[in-house]
């Protein structure tokens, strides 16, 4: 599971700094998908260590009668932008201290590589696995490494457009086992409906648009 939104009124890329939570709306998203998951077999939950990955997992944690688990290889993708605005329309681009960091799109160069990111959420899953072998497992985490482990269990390549990630705020990326086996991958948007318009499927970015981080 991606997180719920985040309060971020000044619109920095969070990362993996302290201190940003859930927003209420965010809140909100975490009870839905609490809601949605009631009568499932949910023997584990685990988390980033981050507060806004605590917190969404709260709910679906509470209403299972389990503790929230924590796994750092759950953790957002390092970033050398974190705690700068690094948006739609902000200039970021234009600036000349920062064309060394974006030289090499397919790695990246701005931060954690992508097949250290796949590794580390594979080995987190495969331990969630393990941990609720029989039953299932909720692990909550963040855009970047949930879709990169999407794209390497999909054989597909780790580098890529963002706006092609299928990986919305407090969505459900669901990794199906076989004994050891992984044999199907499926997507779901329990919240959709508390998305903010320009965050639904098919929509443009907005310049500006605050709040709204990984």
């Amino acid at each position: 599971m991606r997180h719920g939104e985040v309060e971020n009124p000044t619109g920095v890329l969070y990362g993996r700094l302290p201190g940003f939570h859930l927003s209420a709306l965010g809140v909100r998203m975490a009870e839905r998908v609490a809601q949605h998951l009631t009568g499932r077999d949910i023997t584990v939950v685990v988390a980033s260590p981050l507060e806004r990955a605590q917190e969404t997992a709260a709910p679906i944690a509470a209403a299972h009668d389990l503790p929230v688990g924590t796994d750092a290889r759950l953790v957002e993708a390092a970033n050398v932008f974190q705690g700068k605005t690094f948006g739609v329309g902000d200039g970021a681009l234009r600036r000349p201290g920062n064309w060394r960091h974006l030289r090499n799109p397919f790695r990246p160069s701005w931060g954690e590589p992508y097949v250290q990111q796949a590794a580390r959420m594979r080995d987190a899953l495969d331990a969630a696995r393990d941990a609720a072998r029989g039953h299932e497992a909720v692990l909550v985490s963040h855009q970047l490494p949930v879709w990169v482990l999407r794209c390497q269990v999909e054989h597909r390549k780790l580098w890529h457009d963002p706006r092609s990630r299928e990986c919305t705020l407090a969505s459900l990326t669901s990794f199906l086992f076989e004994g050891d086996d992984l044999v199907a991958v499926t997507y779901a948007e329990p919240a959709a409906d508390l998305l903010p318009a320009h965050l639904r499927a098919g929509a443009r970015p907005v310049k500006g648009a605050k709040g709204f981080g990984a």
